[in-house]
């Protein structure tokens, strides 16, 4: 994957987007064993697919005026073909979307037409009670994915049920014009990124064939994003016109490829992913079998198979991660630290990776791993202030290692994303008796409970 490598290689400190931080380090599907109630939201998280989507987003997103952290991205585990935006700057990407995309273009055309309808303020316009639907799921979902990660056992399971209301049912219903002014501002935030539209033209084809198969009620962006002819015809013809990019940035290809395979490793019938991709594919084929083997389960092919995917890339740390997680999922702690080691030094600016690591010394149950956990977990929640699993683990990490006041003050923070008041108020009083006036820690204090009384 030469290209993608780079990027791996350096730490990518600039960040378009908040990912909604309350999973664990990794995609999993341990949890939708355990089933999803209906009409709930599941949502993934992911540092490779986050990063790859940041690395195609970012430029539309600049071009669309956004500022950086001003659009919350959330990756919903659900295999309809949908992306929407939805309760402000909220941009909500299926998992079914982005497994059916072929290119990396097909994907940032519909991000691009997304950021269209936030930079126009379309969303603005949808009815007060509506707007308040929409933002009770997305506050609903949020604190019950921070409750949820507390009660995960295993590092994997990043796949987590939140609010009982499903996004799709509160989502805007936009007008074919304002349809029509997302579409004429994606081609100019397509252009400014160097990307062709023609993914964009292809992806309103998939969805006119795939709504014209269908038996069963209509696709679900269909539904909020009326999708006509003239539509069609306008980006068709801005393709036609020679006038636009023809192609994607060096690396995105690659990229896109590898977040497919991930996705399709992860989220389809580990059989049926042995059968779509054959032994002595590509990288991405090679990637989806290797996930596919450990999930059967058969760790010792899958390990022969990641430990292959690391001789020949020896410098990606996603590779690492996965193998810290075949082996941290099988009981093996002590040899997944080595692995997760590597996946931090390769990049050091992920909180997701540095929570990885982490968790696996804080389970291996000796002072000596809270002792280091203590510093990457710090430095996870410096990164990301608001992933409460990360606030958690480091509150134990603290407590084994013989600092209950800063013990309680983690367990505060991780309350207080939870939405669990009663239970940081109780952490903050133990954290009085605790910490001393004049501490470093007693500002931290007073910055908690000053939150606490505003709520």
């Amino acid at each position: 994957m030469k290209g993608a490598i780079d990027r791996r290689q350096a730490p990518n400190t600039t960040v378009h987007a908040r990912w909604r931080r309350f999973a664990s380090a990794a995609l999993a599907i341990g949890l939708a064993a355990s089933g999803t109630p209906a009409g709930a939201v599941s949502l993934i998280r992911d540092a490779e697919i986050e990063a790859t989507i940041d690395e195609m987003s970012q430029p539309v997103f600049e071009a669309a005026g956004l500022g950086a952290d001003s659009v919350d991205m959330y990756i919903v585990q659900d295999p309809t073909l949908n992306a929407f935006v939805a309760g402000g700057m909220n941009m909500f990407l299926n998992t079914g979307f982005l497994m059916r995309t072929e290119d990396p273009g097909q994907m940032v055309g519909v991000i691009a037409h997304e950021a269209g309808h936030i930079a126009a303020g379309h969303l603005s316009r949808v009815t007060v009670a509506q707007q308040r639907a929409t933002a009770e799921m997305i506050l609903g979902t949020v604190l019950g994915l921070a409750t949820a990660v507390a009660g995960v056992p295993g590092l994997g399971a990043a796949l987590i049920t939140g609010g009982q209301a499903a996004a799709q049912s509160s989502l805007s219903r936009f007008s074919v014009s304002q349809e029509q002014q997302a579409d004429q501002a994606a081609l100019t935030y397509l252009d400014s990124a160097g990307v062709s539209p023609a993914g964009l033209a292809e992806f309103f084809h998939i969805l006119e064939t795939q709504n014209v198969l269908s038996v069963s009620a209509s696709n679900p962006y269909l539904r909020s994003h009326p999708l006509t002819r003239d539509r069609i015809a306008f980006v068709e013809n801005a393709v036609r016109s020679g006038t636009h990019p023809s192609g994607y940035p060096p690396g995105w290809v690659a990229d896109h490829a590898r977040m497919v395979a991930k996705l399709r490793g992860f989220l389809d019938e580990p059989r049926e992913v042995l059968q779509r991709y054959p032994e002595g594919g590509d990288l991405p084929a090679r990637y989806a079998r290797a996930i596919a083997l450990y999930r059967l389960p058969d760790l010792p092919a899958a390990l022969v198979a990641v430990d292959e995917l690391i001789a020949e890339s020896p410098n990606d740390p996603y590779f690492y991660e996965l193998k810290g997680q075949m082996l941290f999922e099988h009981g093996r702690i002590e040899d997944a630290i080595p692995a997760y080691r590597e996946s931090v030094r390769l990049k050091p600016d992920s909180a997701l990776l540095r929570l990885g690591l982490g968790q696996a010394l804080v389970e291996t149950g000796t002072d000596n791993g809270s002792q280091e956990a203590i510093p990457l977990l710090k430095e996870a929640v410096r990164l990301e202030p608001d992933n409460a699993g990360a606030w958690r683990m480091l509150g134990i990490a603290e407590g084994r290692a013989g600092d209950p006041g800063e013990a309680s003050l983690a367990l505060a923070e991780f309350a207080l994303l939870a939405g669990k008041d009663q239970d940081a108020r109780l952490y903050l009083q133990r954290a009085e008796h605790q910490i001393e006036p004049g501490d470093e820690a007693w500002l931290h204090l007073q910055d908690l409970q000053q939150t606490l009384l505003e709520r």
